[in-house]
């Protein structure tokens, strides 16, 4: 089974692998989240060569049922962000042969 990476472990790798401190890793980590967070809170498409494309997606509303009580419920339209690896990234994970489950 796949293990999750946490943002501190980013922050080791990306030092390791660029020879900046772990603070200037941080702060870069950090500084990438907040711009993808404002681009898409503008409801701009972001692509990333060799990653993928984060863009907004609507979510029409539509009426589920509430499990306990079988009761119809509508659930509003609401905006989602919808994320589509690219080429490079599927064949890498391709390449592994592993599954996540």
């Amino acid at each position: 089974m796949a293990q999750s990476v946490s943002t501190s472990q980013l922050v080791d790798d990306i030092a390791e692998r660029t020879g900046m401190s772990k603070a200037q890793s941080k702060q870069a980590i950090t500084a990438v989240v907040e711009a993808l967070s404002e681009h898409l809170s503008k409801g701009n498409r972001i692509q990333l060569s060799g990653l993928g494309t984060f863009e907004v997606r609507d979510r029409a509303a539509r009426e589920a049922t509430n499990p306990r009580t079988r009761e119809k419920v509508q659930v509003p339209a609401t905006k989602a962000v919808g994320f589509r690896a690219a080429s490079q990234l599927k064949n890498r994970v391709g390449e592994t042969g592993e599954t996540t489950e």
